[in-house]
């Protein structure tokens, strides 16, 4: 690993142009120990700075991208080779926006993408049906793709924070998205459809060899079970569902929840994979 030297100043101009791009960045500081106040910042492809120990930093830089994975900024102890005392290092975490990436241009999708918008998410909206998917129709969109799922697909990086939602409810459009979006990164596929569209969408995709593992990551029918019936309500009960996903929670109401009730559930340890896939049963809900 290479680390470049760079002054606080530059470091910190730097953290400042990946912050306001939306690229993910995490900048490391020794908080307790020496050198006292030391930074390194980590870019997925770059390191700029120290913390003055070169085993150190590479330890620093390894924790510091699997927190930009799991979303989590940490304050993490660190034995250093020679000394008698190790130091404490404070790891902020800077990731992406998250993107919610919708297959099917339909009035869930319009309620969904203005909501998805207050809550931070970069929004992607997708149908190869030209009239539904239009800028007129989804003025909050960041980007629109008028093209079927396998196409549109040649044109997103799916990352471990984007959030699939489909809700086109027919086979011809849902199942190449989900085919297509199975073998990523994705921690949440939803798709729209009744218990009995359910399945029959996965008997048809087992008959395609779609392995039972992959299956068990769908969500569906999507959403949490809030009796939604208008669009709005759909849309807050996939977003609800999306969220609890996305912070490991389960979704259910807080009378039987334990722990803290706001932000993430209990973490794992970091040596602990925290970045798979969120894995989920059928749902009642939005579909």
């Amino acid at each position: 690993m290479s680390v470049a030297s760079t002054t606080v100043t530059g470091l910190y101009d730097r953290l400042k142009e990946e912050v306001e791009a939306g690229r993910p960045v995490a900048v490391a500081t020794v908080v307790r120990g020496e050198p006292l106040g030391a930074k390194v910042l980590v870019l997925p492809q770059e390191v700029l700075g120290s913390l003055g120990d070169a085993t150190l930093d590479e330890e620093v830089v390894a924790d510091a991208r699997r927190l930009l994975v799991a979303e989590r900024s940490e304050t993490r102890p660190y034995s250093v080779v020679g000394r008698e005392v190790g130091v404490e290092v404070f790891v902020e975490v800077h990731p992406p926006p998250p993107t919610l990436l919708i297959f099917g241009a339909v009035h869930v999708a319009q309620a969904l993408t203005r909501f998805a918008k207050a809550l931070g998410f970069r929004v992607v909206v997708t149908d190869a049906r030209a009239k539904l998917a239009t800028q007129e129709r989804f003025p909050d969109a960041d980007e629109i793709i008028q093209a079927w799922p396998d196409d549109a697909l040649e044109q997103i990086a799916v990352q471990p924070n984007t959030y699939v939602a489909i809700l086109t409810h027919d086979p011809k459009f849902d199942e190449p998205a989900l085919l297509g979006t199975l073998d990523t990164p994705a921690p949440y596929i939803g798709a729209v459809g009744s218990r009995g569209t359910t399945r029959d969408r996965r008997r048809r995709l087992l008959e395609a060899g779609v392995p039972e593992e992959h299956l068990r990551r769908i969500h569906g029918p999507i959403g949490l079970d809030i009796g939604a019936e208008t669009p709005e309500e759909m849309a807050i009960s996939i977003l609800a569902e999306i969220i609890a996903a996305r912070h490991g929670r389960s979704g259910g109401p807080l009378t039987a929840a334990s722990g803290p009730i706001r932000g993430p559930a209990d973490v794992p340890p970091l040596d602990v994979d925290a970045d798979g896939p969120i894995i989920s049963g059928e749902t009642d809900g939005a579909g």
